[in-house]
Formats: C-alpha cells, structure tokens, sequence
C-alpha cells in the first residue's frame, strides 16, 4: 500500500455526504472506485474518469450490480484497500403500526444488504492489503432509537452489527472496520427537509464526515476505532 496510491470504494458516492468523501480522497492522492445511482453527478463535479478514478453506475436494488462494479474496479486497478460504504436512504419511515412491506424491504436492500454484499465481495483483496480499511455511515438512528420509524432505526442497527462482524472477521487479516455515526448532516436531504428547525450552521457539516473517513483509513492497525459518534447536539449516549 505504500508504493501505489490505495484504492478506495465508495458507495453511495453521489450523494450529499459520498461527493464530499470523493472531494477530500481525491485532495488527499487517493484512486477512487465510484459506484452511484447517477454517475453523471460525478462527472458534472470531478470531470471525466481519469487513471485515478472510475465511475459505475450502482442500484443497491440489482444484486448484480455490485458484482460488476467490483469486477470492473479489480480491472481497472488490480486492487482494493478500502470500501466507504455511504449508501443510504431514510425513507419510507414505515412507522412500528404500518404495515409496508415493499417499503421495509427497499429500507433493508439499500441501508444493509447491499453494504454487506459489496463487503463479501472487496473482503478477499481488504485481506491482501494487510491493512484494508471498511467504513460504514451508520448514523447516531444506529446507537440509539427516539421515534415510531421502524424502517430506519431498524436497518441502522443492523448496519452497526454488520460494521462489528466485519471488525470481528477480518481482524486477524488486517482488515479494519469502522461504523460512523452521525446526527443532523447539513445535507440538501435534510436542509430541504420540512421537519427541520434549525440553523445550517448548527449542522454537521459533510466535509467533517469525509475527514473522519480518512482519518479511520489512515489510523495504523494498532489503533483502529470501532465506532465514531458524531453529535452537533449534546447526547448522553453512554
């Protein structure tokens, strides 16, 4: 890892909070694997693909569109070193008394099972990099729940254990993993949101999101954090 520049994967990369960890891995000198919904938002903000970045079109829905981005990513690069999983979505609520399949289900595909599959499918290159790197966005819905929206809180618990069975299972290889959890982003999502009272400035910011994925892919293996609580507004969380 340290004679070539390290290959990150990063779901989710055209939203709010990926486009930032894009913008502060590509300051930083890193080869960026980009898997999103609409590679055209990625085009629009960092140009064409170049030899240090790839863009894929990814649908959390399709189970074999994770396996082609990764096969493609091994192609293109002939590694992987780390996977930045900040694919999500917070709706349907589905409410504990609704009755929403179909919504839980596309809840489940998008904020754990498509984490999960791209983690299977990165962990055996993460493992021959003696010190690959998995980071989840989890959010604080993860640590602790303070409304009826099953849909939500329940998938981002399932993403904490999902985060702590990869620290357990790829420990012994190398492999980090680090769930961050954060409150209130200063998201178009959530600025755009009618719910939301409070001054921008107050929020956390996406770019503070994306120094902290760095910081948990450059921690050396000897000092890996498990979880990063992020608040902007006091919590006794503990």
């Amino acid at each position: 890892m340290a004679n070539e520049k390290p290959v990150i994967v990063i779901s989710g990369s055209d939203g709010g909070i990926g486009l930032a960890i894009v913008a502060e891995l590509l300051e930083h000198g890193y080869r960026l694997s980009l898997g999103a919904m609409d590679p055209g938002v990625l085009m629009e903000r960092f140009g064409p693909e170049t030899e240090d970045k790839m863009y894929q079109p990814f649908n959390a829905l399709e189970r074999g569109s994770a396996e082609a981005w990764i096969d493609r990513t091994v192609k293109t690069f002939g590694r992987i070193d780390g996977l930045a999983n900040a694919i999500g979505i917070g709706t349907p609520r589905v409410e504990l008394m609704e009755d929403d399949d179909e919504g839980l289900d596309k809840l489940w595909a998008v904020n754990v099972k498509a984490p999960l599959r791209l983690t299977r499918l990165c962990m055996p290159y993460l493992e021959m990099s003696g010190r690959g790197r998995v980071v989840n966005l989890v959010s604080l819905g993860g640590k602790r729940i303070r409304n009826v929206s099953v849909g939500y809180g329940t998938t981002k618990f399932a993403a904490m254990g999902l985060t702590h069975a990869t620290r357990t299972y790829g420990w012994d290889k190398g492999v980090r993993a680090t769930a961050i959890c954060p409150g209130w982003v200063a998201t178009e999502r959530v600025l755009n949101s009618p719910t939301l009272k409070r001054d921008p400035d107050e929020l956390i910011q996406p770019s503070t999101i994306a120094q902290l994925v760095r910081t948990a892919i450059e921690l050396p293996n000897n000092a890996a954090m498990a979880e990063m609580v992020v608040n902007c507004d006091f919590e006794d969380l503990f």
